[in-house]
């Protein structure tokens, strides 16, 4: 009985594979690294809402509206996004350009479950009736106190953000 040896086919069947048979469409092109500079660093909303960015990379404020109602939760991240940062301040405010009646007045969430409470949370809501219809708008956050430093007046437009 013979015994048929298939190492040198096999071996040849894998050179014309990786080869790809002389197509040079089969080999990716190399991909070019970004300019220097330039950063395809991005922050996603951990809720799917809006990010404000407070100071370069130091902390962010992602605000999420609940369609359909009154209601804008704001929620203190860190600069990844990744990270609930729990501050002592009880209440923020954004003011709103344009038409619409009145700053939007941010009040502290509390939540037995996460332990979470006034003067220590990451949770903070408002509402307003022009919500339920009208959700975008130019805001400006007045002030908000994080981890010891203090930032004022942050310019965004809601839904877009600053960043």
């Amino acid at each position: 009985m013979r015994r048929l040896k298939l190492g040198p086919f096999v071996g040849m069947a894998w050179v014309a594979l990786v080869a790809g048979c002389g197509r040079s469409d089969s080999i990716p092109a190399p991909t070019s690294a970004p300019a220097a500079g330039s950063s395809n660093h991005t922050h996603l909303p951990p809720h799917g809402g809006t990010a404000v960015e407070l100071g370069p990379d130091q902390y962010h404020l992602e605000l999420v509206h609940d369609a359909g109602s009154e209601q804008l939760t704001a929620y203190v991240l860190d600069g990844e996004m990744e990270k609930f940062i729990r501050i002592s301040q009880s209440r923020f405010q954004i003011r709103v350009a344009g038409s619409l009646t009145g700053p939007l007045e941010f009040q502290a969430v509390e939540r037995p479950a996460t332990g979470e409470r006034v003067g220590e949370t990451s949770e903070f809501a408002a509402a307003a009736p022009w919500l339920k219809t009208n959700t975008a708008f130019d805001g400006v956050l007045t002030e908000i106190k994080i981890g010891g430093q203090t930032y004022r007046d942050i310019s965004f437009k809601y839904p877009k953000g600053n960043e």
